[in-house]
Formats: C-alpha cells, sequence, structure tokens
C-alpha cells in the first residue's frame, strides 16, 4: 500500500459491539484491522450509546491510530419532549463526531439529553438542543435513515437543501453530507441526489460505509445477532435484517473504487479526521468534595477532628484505654499516620462523603455491615464508624488498604440492610444533586452457554438440540466455547456427528463474550464534583438515579471515584431478630458489649448447626466446623479465609495444629508471633506483608507491593523480588538459606492468601448471627424465614431447622398470622404472604380488619372485608392452607360451604345499606348464619397435599415421618447438600416417590422419569433400561424408598441417575443393612470411576473440600461408559430425553396500564434478559385485558432476585410462577 492511499481515507461511521445486538465488530477487531489496513484514524459512532468510547480511545492509541469518538444520534425534527405516534413524529439518524473537548463534553451532553428528555422508542435529541451543543462538533448527514435522505428518496428535493442547509447554519463548514454505497438501489438513487444537493449548497460531501462487522463473511453473524434482539430467527422472511454484506471495514482501495467517481468524497474523510485532535486524559482523579465543611476548617481539619473525637468514643471506655502501657500512645500514632497518608494522597474528601452517608443511615436506624474488603484495616475508617472492625484488636493492616508506596483509589465498600438500601441512595443524590450522583451501568454478556441458547434459537436448531449442546459445556466458571471443546469429548463429538451443531457452535463462538443487554450494577454509585456529563454520559436507570454510560473500569480510568453501596439480607435478618428480641424479652442488643467467646455459640458451631449462619451454610462448612470444633473468633476467621478452592488442603493441618495432633512448624522461629494464630500456616495475606517487613525490612507499603507482584507469578518479577528480599533479609541477620526458604513459601501461599480484613469483618457477621441463633432461636430462625418468603426450597430447608432444634411451625391463622414469619413465646408462625394466591392487598385488608376485633368465622370475616380483594380464590387457599383451622368448621365444610358463605355475606351486605341499619340503631332480625354441611373432614394426606401445593412444603406433617425413626440414625444425605458436590458424585439419599413415568427409549427398551422428595426439595431423576429392569417394581408413587444415584449437575440444579433402590415398608428388610450394601456398592462404583480407591463412608463427604465448579477426574459415573444402553440417540445425558409428564411452570408478568411505556418495557426486556432459563414468559397487559406469550429469547430462570427487580420495576404483585 503506497503512503498516499495510507493517508487518503478514513472510516467515519463504525459500530461496534456496544450497538447493541446489532454490531458484531468488536472495538479490539475494529481498531487491530484499521491498523492492518493502514488507516491513521477511524471514528466510533454507535446508535444512541457511547458505551465504548474509552475502551475504543485505549485501543486506538495502543495501534497507533487517532481515535475519532463520535456517536449514530436519533433526531426528531419536532420537539424531544413529544411522545407522539412515530409515523407522525419520525426519528432520523445523525452523525456526530468530537473533534476536541469542547465537542466531547457537547456529545455526552447530547448523549444524555436524549436518554434523559427524549426517550420514545429511541433516546433522541432535537434542533434545540444540537444547537445549544454544536460547538466542538463536526457532523455528517448519516445513512439512509437520516432526514436529508429520506427525503431525497422520496423525491422531496426542495425540503432536502431545506434541511441540509439548517444542519450547516448549526454546524458551519463542520457539517458534510454523506454518500453510503452497499449496493442497494436505494442508496444508488439517494447519492446521485446527494452529489446534486452539494453542488446546490456548497456543502462538502465524505463518503462512509455503514461499519457493522469486520469482513464480509460476518454479514451472516450479524444476522444472528439482530435476530437475539429481535426474538426472532434466521428462517423468518419478515425479520428484521441488513440486505447487503458489504457493511465491512473496507480497505481504502475498495473505498476509492466504489466512490471513483467522487474522489474528493473520500479525500474529505481526511480533512475531517484531520479536524479532530481529542485529547484525553486517562488515570487523573477527578475525586468528589465533600461539603458543607465548617467555617474555617479545611476538609483534612476537619476529619482530623471527626477521627480524634471518634477514637476518643471507640477506646476511652475500654481498661487498656487507660491502663495498658503504650496503648493510647500506639492508638493515636497509628491514627496520625493513617491521616497524614489520606491527606498526601487527596482522599479526606472521599472519607468525610464516605462518614456522612453512614452516619446518615445510623440516625435513620438502617444497619450497616462491620466491613468488607481491605478498607476495614483502617483505623480512620474505624473512628468514622464506617467500620465496625478494632483494626488494632484485630492486627489488621491500613497499607492492605491504602498503600502510600502505590498510587490508587480508595475503595471502601459499604453493606447495608438490603431492604433499605436506596434510602441511602437518595440521601447522597438529595445532597450532591442528581448532575452529580449516578449508578454505574454494567453489560451482560453472552456467555459460553447463552451463546449457544441464544444463537441456537435464532438459527432455528430444535430445542432438544440446542439443550443438549449447552449441557455439555462443563460447569467452570468463565470456560469459553474453545475450552469446553476441548474438554468435553461429548461435545466434539456432538459438533463433528451432526452439521447443524457443529454450525451452531461456529456461531456461538463468534459472538461469544459479546455484550447482550446493558443494566445497572449491583451496587456501583458514582458522585462527581462536576456535573456527571462532564466526565461519562448518561442515561436513565431502574429507578429516580440516573445511569452511567460507562462501565466502572471506564469510569476508574477517567478518574472518577467508585463508591459500592450493597444490599446484604444478613443485615436484615438482623434487624428483624434484634427488633424480636426486644419486644418479646424487652432486650436492647448491642454487640459492642457481648463477648465474642461465648460457649453456647462456639457449641453450637462445632456441631455443625450453622443453617442460617453467616458465610457458614454450606454442608461443608458445616463438616469442617464439626472437625475443628472452634473456641473462639479467630477460628471462625480462619474458617472463613481457608474454606476457597486452593487453601482448602490446609485445613487438615490447621485442624491438627489446634489440637495438638502434631507439632506446629514454623520456617523461622523469629516468624512464630506472625503465624502461630494460624498454626504455621500463612493464611492472609497481611501475614505475607508482615513476613516481609519483619524479615526483609520493608516497610509494610513495599510489603505490599511485594505481595502484589509475587501473586503475578511472573518468572522475570519472581526473580526480582527474592533478590530484593533476599538482600533485605541478610541485611536484617538472617541468612540466604533462611531468606529463600521464607520467600519460597510466600510465592506457594501469595495465590491462597486472603485479606484478612474482609475475613475478620465476615467473621464478625457469622458470629452475630451465630450468637442469636444459639441465645435467641425462634426470633432468629422467625427472621431467617422471612427473608425468604417466596423461596420455598429455603422456606422449606429452614422449616426443617427449625423441627431440629424443637421450634414449632405453626401453620397460617388469620386471626394470628403477620404479613410474613413472626415469633411466639415459644414457636414461630406462618406468614400470610407465604401461602399462594394471597396478594399484598388481599393481606392488608385482613390485617386492618382483624386490628378492630378478631374473626370469628368464615362468615364474619366475609361480612367484614372487601369481597373484591379477598375474593374466593384467596378464601379458598387460606382454607386449604389451614388459616381457618381455629374458627368453627374444618376445612372440607368450609370449602363446601364457602360460595354460599360469600353469597350470604353480599347479601348481608347490600340490606344493611339499604336500610341504613346502624344509621337507625335497628336490631337485626333474620338470621344470617350460615349451616356447615355434614361432611367428612380431609384426611392428612389431603391436608399435606394442599399444604405442599399452597405453602410450598409441608407443614403438619411429612410422609417421611412415618419412617423418621428407621432414616435418622442411617447417616443419609439431603437433597438439598447435593447442589454442591461434584458432578458424577454418588449419593444416598431418603426420599418419597412424588411421580413415575415409564418411558421407551429409541431402542425400545423401557426406563422411566421419577420425582424423589425430601423433607426440603423436590428432584428429577432417571432410571435407565438395565435398572428400571431391575428396580422398577420397586418404586411405586406415594412410596417411601432410599435411593442410591449419581448427581448430574446441570445449568441450575441437577438431576439424579438412580443406581439402586430400597423401598421402606413396615416389617420389610434392615434398613441399617441395606444402606451399608448401598454405601458399599458407591464406593466400588466410585473406586471404578476414579481409577484410585474411593474415601469410606458417605461417599457426599468426600467432597467437604471440592467446588461444584470443579469437575471431577476420570470418567463421570454418569456418562455412556456406565449407562449404555440408555439409548444411542442420547448419548446417556438425560437432559434430551423428554421430562417427566407434568405440566411446565411459566412466568406470568402482569403490565399495569400505567407502566405501558417504551422505556419501562425496554427496561423489562433487558431484565428478562439478565436472567435466562428455562421458564417461558408470559406477559398480561391489564388495559387491552390480553396476553401474549414471549419468544424462546425471554425464557426466564426464577428466583427472589429476579421477582424482587420486576417488582422494583412494575410494582408488587406484577410477577407470579405457576
Amino acid at each position: 500500500m503506497s503512503s498516499q492511499n495510507e493517508q487518503s481515507f478514513v472510516h467515519l461511521h463504525v459500530h461496534s459491539e456496544y450497538s447493541l445486538l446489532d454490531g458484531a465488530a468488536r472495538i479490539r477487531d475494529l481498531t487491530a484491522r484499521a491498523a492492518e489496513l493502514g488507516m491513521k484514524a477511524l471514528a466510533l459512532t454507535d446508535h444512541g450509546v457511547m458505551y465504548g468510547a474509552i475502551p475504543f480511545y485505549k485501543a486506538c492509541r495502543a495501534n497507533g491510530i487517532k481515535p475519532i469518538i463520535g456517536c449514530e444520534l436519533y433526531m426528531t425534527t419536532g420537539s424531544r419532549f413529544e411522545k407522539g405516534a412515530r409515523k407522525d413524529n419520525p426519528t432520523y439518524h445523525l452523525i456526530v463526531l468530537a473533534k476536541n473537548e469542547t465537542g466531547y463534553r457537547n456529545l455526552m451532553k447530547l448523549c444524555s439529553i436524549g436518554h434523559l428528555e427524549g426517550f420514545h422508542y429511541k433516546p433522541r435529541v432535537d434542533f434545540e438542543v444540537l444547537r445549544s451543543h454544536s460547538k466542538g462538533l463536526i457532523c455528517l448527514s448519516s445513512c439512509l435513515g437520516s432526514e436529508i435522505s429520506q427525503h431525497l428518496l422520496h423525491d422531496r428535493i426542495e425540503e432536502a437543501q431545506t434541511s441540509a442547509l439548517r444542519y450547516k447554519e448549526i454546524f458551519g463548514d463542520d457539517f458534510y453530507l454523506e454518500l453510503q454505497d452497499h449496493g442497494l438501489l436505494d442508496q444508488k438513487k439517494v447519492n446521485a441526489d446527494m452529489i446534486k444537493l452539494a453542488g446546490a449548497t456548497g456543502i462538502k460531501l465524505a463518503a462512509t460505509n455503514d461499519v457493522h462487522y469486520l469482513q464480509a463473511e460476518d454479514a451472516e453473524m450479524q444476522d444472528v445477532l439482530i435476530c437475539i434482539g429481535t426474538g426472532k430467527t434466521t428462517e423468518d422472511e419478515g425479520r428484521l435484517r441488513m440486505l447487503s454484506d458489504q457493511m465491512y471495514l473496507k480497505s481504502t482501495e475498495e473505498m476509492a473504487l466504489l466512490y471513483r467517481h467522487v474522489p474528493q468524497a473520500i479525500a474529505n474523510t481526511v480533512e475531517i479526521a484531520d479536524k479532530c485532535e481529542l485529547e484525553l486524559t486517562l488515570g487523573r482523579a477527578a475525586l468528589p468534595v465533600f461539603r458543607p465543611v465548617p467555617a474555617g476548617m479545611s476538609s483534612s481539619d476537619y476529619l482530623i477532628a471527626l477521627c480524634q473525637d471518634g477514637l476518643a468514643a471507640r477506646y476511652a471506655g475500654l481498661p487498656e484505654w487507660a491502663d495498658e502501657a503504650g496503648f493510647r500512645e500506639k492508638a493515636e500514632q497509628r491514627l496520625e499516620y493513617e491521616l497524614s497518608v489520606i491527606d498526601k494522597m487527596g482522599f479526606s474528601d472521599y472519607f468525610l462523603i464516605v462518614w456522612d452517608f453512614i452516619r446518615f443511615a445510623h440516625e435513620r436506624g438502617i444497619r450497616t455491615g462491620p466491613g468488607r474488603g481491605s478498607s476495614a484495616g483502617s483505623l480512620v475508617a474505624y473512628t468514622l464508624r464506617i467500620t465496625d472492625v478494632d483494626p488494632l484488636k484485630y492486627k489488621l493492616l491500613f497499607e492492605r488498604f491504602l498503600n502510600p508506596e502505590r498510587i490508587s483509589m480508595p475503595d471502601i465498600d459499604i453493606d447495608f440492610n438490603d431492604e433499605r438500601r436506596d434510602e441511602v441512595i437518595a440521601y447522597v443524590a438529595a445532597k450532591y444533586g442528581d448532575e452529580h450522583v449516578a449508578q454505574i451501568i454494567t453489560f451482560g454478556t453472552m456467555a459460553a452457554k447463552a451463546a449457544v441458547r441464544d444463537v441456537g434459537r435464532a438459527m432455528n436448531v430444535p430445542f432438544q438440540e440446542v439443550d443438549r449442546a449447552a449441557k455439555l459445556i462443563p460447569n467452570q466458571l468463565g470456560i469459553t466455547l474453545d475450552e469446553a471443546l476441548r474438554l468435553s469429548s461429548e461435545l466434539r463429538e456432538a459438533s463433528e456427528r451432526q452439521p447443524r451443531t457443529a454450525s451452531m457452535l461456529k456461531m456461538a463462538v463468534k459472538v461469544e463474550g459479546m455484550p447482550r443487554h446493558a443494566s445497572t450494577h449491583a451496587a456501583g454509585v458514582v458522585i462527581s464534583q462536576e456535573p456527571l456529563t462532564n466526565y461519562t454520559p448518561i442515561q436513565a436507570g431502574s429507578e429516580q438515579i440516573p445511569l452511567t454510560q460507562y462501565s466502572m473500569e471506564n469510569l476508574e480510568a477517567i478518574g472518577l471515584l467508585k463508591m459500592d453501596f450493597l444490599g446484604l439480607r444478613t443485615l436484615s435478618i438482623l434487624e428483624r431478630a434484634l427488633k424480636a428480641v426486644k419486644e418479646q424479652h424487652g432486650k436492647v442488643i448491642d454487640f459492642h458489649t457481648i463477648s465474642d467467646n461465648d460457649p453456647a455459640t462456639y457449641a453450637m458451631l462445632s456441631r455443625g448447626d450453622t443453617t442460617g449462619i453467616f458465610q457458614l451454610e454450606s454442608a461443608g462448612v458445616r463438616r469442617v466446623l464439626k472437625e475443628m470444633k472452634p473456641t473462639d473468633f479467630e477460628d471462625i476467621v480462619s474458617v472463613l479465609a481457608l474454606y476457597r478452592p486452593g487453601p482448602m488442603e490446609f485445613i487438615p493441618k490447621y485442624i491438627q495444629g489446634k489440637h495438638g495432633l502434631v507439632t506446629v512448624e514454623y520456617p523461622h522461629p523469629s516468624l512464630e508471633p506472625i503465624l502461630s494464630d494460624t498454626y504455621g500456616i500463612i493464611v492472609y495475606q497481611e501475614q505475607i506483608m508482615q513476613i516481609a517487613s519483619l524479615m526483609a525490612g520493608f516497610s509494610l507499603g513495599e510489603a505490599d507491593l511485594l505481595r502484589r507482584a509475587v501473586s503475578k507469578k511472573k518468572r522475570e518479577v519472581l526473580d526480582e523480588e527474592r533478590a530484593h528480599f533476599v538482600k533485605g533479609s541478610i541485611a536484617q541477620g538472617y541468612s540466604a538459606a533462611e531468606a529463600n526458604l521464607v520467600y519460597d513459601m510466600i510465592v506457594r501461599f501469595a495465590d491462597y492468601g486472603f485479606p484478612r480484613a474482609h475475613a475478620a469483618a465476615y467473621g464478625v457477621l457469622a458470629f452475630q448471627t451465630a450468637w442469636l441463633k444459639a441465645n435467641y432461636p425462634i426470633p432468629f430462625m422467625a427472621s431467617m424465614l422471612a427473608s425468604v418468603t417466596g423461596n420455598q426450597r429455603k422456606t422449606a430447608e429452614y422449616v426443617d431447622e427449625c423441627r431440629r432444634m424443637g421450634i414449632e411451625v405453626l401453620p397460617p391463622d388469620v386471626n394470628e398470622s403477620s404479613v410474613s414469619f413472626a415469633p411466639t413465646d415459644k414457636a414461630v408462625r406462618f406468614g400470610l404472604a407465604a401461602i399462594k394466591n394471597v396478594g399484598t392487598q388481599a393481606i392488608e385488608a385482613l390485617l386492618k380488619e382483624r386490628g378492630e376485633r378478631p374473626f370469628e368465622s368464615l362468615l364474619d370475616l366475609c361480612q367484614r372485608v372487601d369481597l373484591r380483594v379477598v375474593n374466593k380464590r384467596v378464601l379458598e387457599s387460606l382454607i386449604q392452607a389451614g388459616a381457618f383451622d381455629t374458627l368453627p368448621g374444618h376445612r372440607a365444610q368450609l370449602l363446601a360451604a364457602l360460595e354460599e358463605t360469600v353469597e350470604t355475606a353480599v347479601k348481608w351486605r347490600k340490606e344493611r345499606e339499604e336500610l341504613q341499619i346502624e344509621m337507625f340503631g335497628l336490631d337485626e332480625i333474620q338470621n344470617w348464619d350460615v349451616e356447615l354441611p355434614d361432611i367428612r373432614p380431609y384426611t392428612t394426606g389431603q391436608k399435606l397435599d394442599f399444604e405442599r401445593d399452597l405453602l410450598g412444603l409441608y407443614l403438619s406433617g411429612h410422609p417421611l415421618d412415618a419412617a423418621e425413626q428407621q432414616l435418622s440414625s442411617l447417616g443419609l444425605d439431603r437433597l438439598l447438600e447435593l447442589s454442591d458436590v461434584k458432578d458424577g458424585t454418588i449419593a444416598i439419599v431418603g426420599v418419597m416417590v412424588v411421580s413415575i413415568k415409564p418411558f421407551t427409549n429409541k431402542k425400545g427398551l423401557s426406563m422411566g422419569f421419577i420425582e424423589l422428595e425430601d423433607r426440603i426439595m423436590r428432584v428429577e431423576a432417571v432410571v435407565f433400561p438395565t435398572i428400571w429392569k431391575r428396580i422398577g417394581s420397586k418404586l411405586t408413587k406415594g412410596g417411601l424408598a432410599i435411593v442410591q444415584a449419581t448427581v448430574q449437575q446441570q445449568d441450575d440444579d441437577y438431576k439424579l441417575l438412580v443406581e439402586d433402590c430400597v423401598p421402606i415398608e413396615p416389617g420389610g428388610m434392615d434398613l441399617a443393612e441395606q444402606v451399608a450394601r448401598l454405601q458399599k456398592q458407591a464406593k466400588a462404583r466410585a473406586s471404578r470411576a476414579s481409577g484410585s480407591a474411593a474415601s469410606s463412608g458417605r461417599t457426599v463427604q468426600s467432597t467437604a473440600y471440592s467446588n461444584r465448579n470443579q469437575q471431577p477426574s476420570g470418567s463421570n459415573p454418569g456418562s455412556k461408559a456406565e449407562h449404555g444402553d440408555a439409548g444411542a440417540n442420547n448419548g446417556g445425558k438425560i437432559g434430551v430425553v423428554p421430562p417427566a409428564d407434568r405440566k411446565p411452570q411459566r412466568i406470568y408478568i402482569k403490565i399495569v396500564s400505567e407502566k405501558e411505556q417504551p422505556a419501562i418495557l425496554d427496561q423489562l426486556k433487558a431484565l428478562l434478559a439478565s436472567y435466562s432459563g428455562q421458564l417461558a414468559t408470559v406477559l398480561f397487559y391489564e388495559k387491552g385485558q390480553k396476553s401474549i406469550a414471549l419468544s424462546d429469547s425471554y425464557r426466564v430462570k426464577p428466583s427472589t432476585q429476579l421477582i424482587a427487580a420486576v417488582e422494583s420495576l412494575l410494582g408488587q404483585g406484577t410477577i407470579v410462577v405457576k
């Protein structure tokens, strides 16, 4: 390519992956390709957004290309505030490019205004704001979708000229008429007229290619992306699609040839690029300023004053403050040092801002967490009550949080009561102003499995084929499709055998990792000194607070400081429990006055009774606690740090050291003070820093730099740091051999080390929840249950835990129940909100009327409440759930008489209104009683079925109760625990058989699909042909059995592959003997599968220190090798076989009339996409009384988070799963 050609053309109309589900070219590929083509500059003009501006800027600079930041705006010729029909107020496209910093700021403002003020289907701007913010911008007329092109296309030449001159009036010589040619006839016509228009008006031409992908062959990829976004398939004739494969990043030669008849249009692209000289300053902090500061004081002065007061408040009442030699002086010196570092780094205002909103939360009674991350190592944060972990007591290091020798932004993450977090964010927005506060955008990307499912739907691949391919991708966090194809032989075989699967996977690899939708970061908030639009474009968020268009890492690049406002359910649990303790026992619990060595708490932890305990609930942690038998707070902190992949291997050594079973060894005697608490093991990152400080004489800041450097594991860095460490150690009197030995240990543990500050802070929450459970079990368990209302599995788990603890869970009662679960003196009462079909309005009506006086009968209730709200469906559910059991009549009678009771109540009310009985003080003569029919009560089994359906669990009993005495001593696995075990684990469970569906596979062999249930959850299981032949006759619906099965982990849950079964029958086989047989059988099977000796005892216990995302070694016991007769059609995997015969669940979402707005529906669309799963979604439009089943693109995974998010957007009670 000649030098002249290299300078002859610049692409000025380019879309990246941030034109969501439309742009099919990644920024990194665009910039690399432009550099390869020898281009000196490149523009980015995504549709209506600037999401990619910063990564584009950095990528261009890295490739030696001038970045031109722009946007393809949506333009309305009317007012941006008009929200009429599209045909009456059309939206046009317009390209704007930033020449300089002024233009860049104006571009951000235009983009923000379009979203905040002009959003109507698209983020629109109008001529008013275009004029106001035109300085520093270059404007191109854009594509066929532009105002001028549309006029020319429809032969409105005069209107086209008028429009062109209007833009010229605004932008002067920085307005250009755009030519595009992708081989479309409409473009040929428009281009001819555009050239004439340029001649008539004197406006210059600029040639562009509407780049949406990198190469011509990527046109198919863009088609698939558009189909993913629109819910169509590539086989739909009427789908939205581009009718050309020419929208790629063409070379200079290709563009020059295309516009050889107007070479000036090519040359003008270089002229435009030459005008653009935007230089962004990245990495420079733009920190907010705290206000107001007391008169005569600087921010630093005010911070010092607050901290000095806080130091006295924290420590003055402690004996060591006055008595212990040097403690006060040590604390004051530490505080002075921290404050000097904070002041020197310019972070005083930041600490004041955080202190202020924490102060607000505390004054409003909003509970905050004790700390999160390394910030708990700061004494300044402790004195300001930002954190609640004493860094002096727990030996926490400030330099791990803020290193004076490494310039980095402070990062204080705050946990708030999840039910009141939004109040704090609203306070910050009100204090600093809407223009200065925003939440942070994040992008949901297509991970491996999601990419396969999305692409499969778009390419119209049959669901079973897509589902099987997705399920063959190993369950490893962050796995890519290329890695999956390398690791999974079955996935490779499927790709090789089935051309359609191969095409789908090839396309999925292309779209994998691309952003799919934008949403709100779970916690991030930014506060700016200047208006935010001077730093980042913003858009409407899901609440009142706007959303940045730059993601978190890009905000940090431009110098804005993120603060994390996290909602933590544990804090609302604590708050509710403490309130109940105060109401029931008259005690105000202050955890600052409670010893962290409470014997009852540690006895409970040593038993592994940790259901509901923060961070200590999992089966694996429970097993560790039983072995460790913690005796002090330090043990809790160590468990939190050690129970992770990697350091898990050191848990046995820690336990042996704690119990004196081994002699604790130290790499050098001088390190004993640092490592004695952890029995010679480096558990914490801070220990590495302390070792480097002690041995090598490093400052703690230098030691932190060493820790960071060593953890990167780069050979040249390791060698360099070794020399530094050894040299320093020799200077301190250690030998080279001793220094090298310790350095090797540091290198080994650097990856595993956990921030002690974080572990200590979360240890505080673990202890507080454990203390409450041990000392006030009823209020605590009531609060736990209230926190999971709507989550049937967790509710069942906590109800079962209450039963195990000897706490009775009382059924719902119309006269006794609160909205949610509530404690009584000796029990927990079920809440009305936990009953299916009983909504918020109905509960409010019941509680309001009950407040006047208790209900005396079903008729009394019907006479007193609004029966349009508490309707027959609600009443049926209340009756069947047992909420009327303390009133006259049993459930069968009340249900049979319900129709007559409601009719009677309606007549009674009507007559009272007509006769105005109350007004005239008349006595009622007529007897309005309803006679209950003489019918038999429901059987226990019928009652249990009603409870299972309406409460999500068996409450008054359980079918397994009949075998409880036999099962309790057998040490069986719980279905709940199997969610966390390795794929291929063999488990033995005691269950009820809920349903059985015999099935004949393609080979004509009989097999079965069954549903199994224990006290907490229900799972699907498969019995393959040879096993079905052996045990099928033993399985009966409603029967109890001990089942041995292999766990097959899947996308969102797991299934069981049944291996053997023992029926539980009166007078049947000796169950202990049969379980021993199954355990021996499982041990042998596991040994064959792994090629090594299996662990003894329960097979699930062998996974105590395992992680679900880790894959088992050897072949999977659930693979074809084990179940070769499952049918060649499915390779032995369950996922592709028809499921058990039952009505599929769906998600139903109600759109009330006031929420029928495009912006809200767009947010709902993005929300559903972020919870991708298996359940179909149905929208019910209240205004038009119509239901619409959404396409497979909007299948979702139900969760409490999804329900909360939808209700936050659309209102309470707008989503239901049924």
